[in-house]
């Protein structure tokens, strides 16, 4: 199999695109997926300081490694979820990959936010899925963190995959409102929210974990434990058979819903007001990092 660019020897067969690429072109293949997203969607431009989200995983680990090359002001932010091994193994991931490619990361422990429990301890003590928990909380905190610490915009690593995914459960479910929402860039919508950006929306997880191995970005493999079993995973195996079966299907998907989500309609806005507590925007009195956070005060405290 032969580059389909330069001839030589290719590393990878991307049968959506109907390309075989050598390690040269491959990279520059994956930096300009990159770049087109950025610019199609408008995301940000290299003035801006970027806080990138690190898990330890293949996808944050490559978009921050891709945004550095590109030039872009990044920085990286982890959070420590205290989920046993796992946590363990994905801070090592993220600290090494620091160390490598002299990138700032700040990180952040749920325990020194929780009086010393981790995401488990509190999804058991509020009654609620680790999930749904570790989602408000690491939403919370990544906003948090980049408003006070002065960055414009937080950039995740979803890729097509889990684009696709999610918008495949939420088209099935005919979830108005987050198919309304559903986009590479959410804006900010009050001056306590920084915008979120997703530039790996043009790249397939094959391709980025094929990127990750061949440009030697270390990333954690195993899956956090408290995610299997579902929907979503099984949504993006059922999409994975017809990417097989059809290749280019899942950007044929997502990109002609992009194109099609005026007519979808959100739900009627919903007023914000600070929280109570802490100051951040809410539909509520108290956010909802404030409402787990006193729940779990009260078990702990005895209060």
């Amino acid at each position: 199999m032969k580059c389909k660019i330069c001839k030589k020897d290719a590393i990878i067969h991307l049968p959506s695109h109907n390309l075989a690429l050598c390690e040269e072109h491959f990279f520059e293949f994956c930096k300009k997926r990159v770049e087109k997203a950025i610019k199609r969607y408008t995301l940000f431009t290299k003035e801006e300081k970027i806080l990138v989200a690190l898990s330890g995983g293949k996808d944050s680990l490559t978009v921050a490694y891709l945004l550095k090359e590109l030039g872009y002001n990044i920085e990286g932010y982890y959070i420590d979820l205290g989920i046993d091994i796992y946590s363990q193994k994905s801070f090592e991931k993220v600290e090494q990959f620091s160390k490598n490619f002299n990138i700032k990361v700040h990180v952040e422990r749920v325990k020194d936010l929780f009086f010393g429990l981790s995401i488990p301890e509190i999804a058991y003590i509020t009654r609620r899925p680790a999930c749904s928990i570790c989602g408000h909380i690491k939403r919370y905190l990544m906003n948090r963190f980049g408003y006070e610490h002065g960055f414009s915009v937080l950039v995740t690593g979803h890729n097509l995959d889990d684009e696709v995914g999610v918008l495949f459960g939420n088209i099935v479910n005919w979830k108005m409102g987050y198919l309304a929402r559903q986009s590479p860039l959410l804006p900010s919508s009050n001056k306590k929210l920084i915008k979120k950006a997703k530039p790996l929306v043009l790249c397939g997880e094959r391709e980025i974990a094929a990127f990750a191995l061949t440009y030697g970005l270390d990333y954690i493999e195993m899956e956090c434990p408290h995610v299997k079993g579902s929907t979503y995973l099984y949504n993006k195996g059922l999409i994975n058979k017809l990417e097989e079966r059809s290749p280019g299907s899942k950007l044929r998907f997502y990109q002609g819903f992009l194109e099609n989500k005026h007519l979808f309609r959100e739900d009627e806005k919903v007023e914000l007001h600070e929280c109570e507590v802490c100051g951040y925007p809410t539909t509520a009195h108290r956010c909802t990092f404030c409402n787990i956070r006193k729940k779990v005060e009260e078990k702990v405290m005895g209060k």
